[in-house]
């Protein structure tokens, strides 16, 4: 357990006046005094760390009385008096003062400094002489995080935001790597070279493999670069969500701050490349209507030759790359070519965009089914589309890709007998700070798109869907 302790009364005043260690709580005697909710966050913590644990308190809360009665825990149901606490302290390796009074809880911390006992009076930093910072786990991966007493619940925020850099199986991979240093060590018994090896292997695909659970394959890696083999090249094709930054996957977050080169398009927003490990090649492939950066082969070829020169390769798309993205084309050359590769989903823009906006994309009284289709003509201008299944009164249709072809798509539906005023909402730049949201119906939504100069990226939603639009207060 991580806590920072003071050999007296600790001094928030000066900088350095506290020293990190860690403590070995396991199977260690700890008082806990309280029984109301903020001893249960401390007692949930201490478990964590198998603390043997006395409830010094009169009433427990619900969660607490599951622990005793469980047998997790030992309450003693007296009052916290100065009687009781000398005949508790002793022997106790660390002591918590949890409850819901500020004289109670000091009362203890100084009783407890008194026969040496480190002591934590909960949000009192004054008579404390440990602290416990917030924590962030992994298995045996834990990253603490303190302000020194003076701002716990900013330590709680930045906890947070490390979470979400720490993918789950961090725990599982330290584990793998532990169990494999006494083989490790064998092969290569010089310190550097070993740390040269743990290195690859954490840019190898052999880690991830070992964070899924699947030593079988990680050994297989580690075997590979223990014969001096070169480490693999991958390829991740990864959806960047339809543009707000906060929609990113963790999984997607945790790729990005681990590529070597980033192949990305016009729809990821530069918001999101700077998530991007900052020391990775950024190279734009991006596609928009009339200009191409790079032919889809060209694309192909370039995820292929980074890949094969041991490169980890980010294909980054904006929504989801399986949803007119042209994923499934990509997947088939890496697969062609024997490149290894994974896929991570993305919010969809039509799931944003729709949500961003208050459309709810299917409704109990209007709208069973929705159907994603692209608005994107042919060569010869020509839309191409599934007119009668579009025509479907009792569903919504997501159109992709078509302010272009806006009055056309319009025009079609209303020759398929959907009516002049059927609802429609075109979402320009969905989920942005940029965001514009425009409501009509098939006779007068391209009009209304052509007067604001709505631009792409923009969705069309069309059905009675757009009726029950609703707007946050």
């Amino acid at each position: 357990m991580n806590t920072q302790t003071h050999p007296s009364r600790p001094d928030f005043s000066q900088d350095g006046g506290w020293f990190p260690i860690s403590i070995r709580l396991s199977g260690a005697r700890v008082l806990l005094v309280g029984g109301g909710e903020i001893a249960v966050n401390k007692g949930g913590l201490l478990l964590d760390h198998g603390a043997r644990i006395d409830v010094l308190a009169e009433k427990l809360h619900p969660v607490m009385h599951g622990w005793v009665e469980s047998g997790r825990v030992r309450h003693v149901g007296e009052r916290a008096d100065e009687a009781v606490l000398r005949r508790l302290l002793p022997g106790c390796r660390l002591v918590y003062a949890a409850t819901d009074s500020r004289d109670t809880n000091r009362q203890v911390a100084a009783l407890a400094d008194a026969l040496n006992i480190p002591a934590c009076a909960v949000d009192d930093p004054g008579p404390s002489s440990f602290i416990t910072p917030a924590q962030v786990r992994r298995g045996m991966v834990r990253v603490a995080v303190s302000t020194g007493g003076a701002a716990p619940v900013l330590a709680r925020r930045l906890r947070e935001q490390i979470e979400t850099l720490l993918p789950e199986g961090t725990g599982r991979l330290a584990a793998y790597m532990q169990s494999r240093r006494a083989f490790v060590s064998g092969r290569y018994p010089n310190v550097q070279d070993r740390k040269r090896l743990w290195e690859d292997f954490l840019d190898d695909p052999g880690a991830e493999a070992a964070r899924s659970g699947d030593e079988s394959r990680a050994d297989t890696r580690l075997e590979a670069l223990l014969d001096g083999e070169r480490k693999s090249g991958e390829v991740w094709l990864v959806g960047a969500g339809p543009g707000d930054p906060d929609l990113l996957t963790l999984k997607a977050l945790h790729l990005m701050q681990n590529a070597d080169s980033v192949l990305y398009d016009n729809l990821v927003s530069p918001a999101l490349l700077d998530m991007v490990r900052r020391d990775a090649e950024l190279v734009f492939v991006g596609k928009q209507r009339d200009r191409h950066a790079l032919p889809q082969d060209d694309i192909n070829r370039e995820m292929v030759h980074r890949a094969q020169a041991g490169e980890r390769v980010l294909r980054l798309k904006g929504g989801d790359p399986f949803i007119f993205g042209r994923g499934g084309e990509e997947i088939e050359a890496l697969v062609e070519a024997g490149v290894a590769f994974r896929l991570v989903p993305g919010i969809s823009a039509a799931n944003g965009c729709a949500a961003y906006s208050g459309i709810p994309l299917t409704h109990r009284d209007c709208a069973q089914a929705c159907l994603f289709v692209t608005g994107h003509a042919k060569a010869d201008g020509v839309l191409d589309l599934p007119w009668d299944d579009m025509a479907d009164r009792r569903q919504t249709v997501v159109i992709y890709m078509g302010i272009s072809t806006l009055p056309q798509l319009a025009a079609g539906l209303l020759g398929k007998g959907l009516p002049a005023d059927w609802p429609v909402a075109v979402v320009e730049r969905g989920t942005q700070p940029t965001q514009r949201v425009f409501t009509g119906t098939l006779t007068t939504i391209a009009q209304q798109a052509a007067e604001a100069r709505v631009k792409s990226p923009a969705l069309v939603i069309v059905g009675q869907v757009v009726l029950h639009r609703v707007i946050s207060p």
